[in-house]
């Protein structure tokens, strides 16, 4: 019996580079073991594909574990953010608002 497949791809950027690998995967795939088939961590091995937060066409996904993917999806491989924007925002506004009040 032939074993039906899908198509995806599977996407990571790193800070000093970026990588879109199309991969070829069984139907019911989930999404956790469909990165582990792309072997996309042998290109960035400080990944940990068990635990990173990912996502498909820019929509985290909840549980990659039982998440199945479709034909065609764009999985996404997410890093942790550096700063927190609403805190940056907040001090940067802050600042803003001292150099408005030395001024006057």
């Amino acid at each position: 019996m032939v074993e039906s497949v899908i198509e995806i791809e599977v996407v990571y950027a790193a800070v000093d580079r970026q990588i879109l690998r199309r991969a070829t995967v069984p139907v019911g795939t989930t999404v956790r073991a469909a990165l582990l088939k792309s072997g996309i961590a042998g290109e960035f091995p400080e990944l940990d594909l068990d635990h990173c937060p990912v996502g498909i066409f820019g929509k985290v996904v909840a549980d990659a574990d039982t998440r199945q993917i479709l034909a065609g999806d764009r999985l996404e491989i997410y890093r942790p953010l550096l700063a927190d924007p609403k805190e940056v925002r907040r001090l940067r506004a802050a600042k803003a608002a001292e150099a408005k009040a030395r001024n006057q």
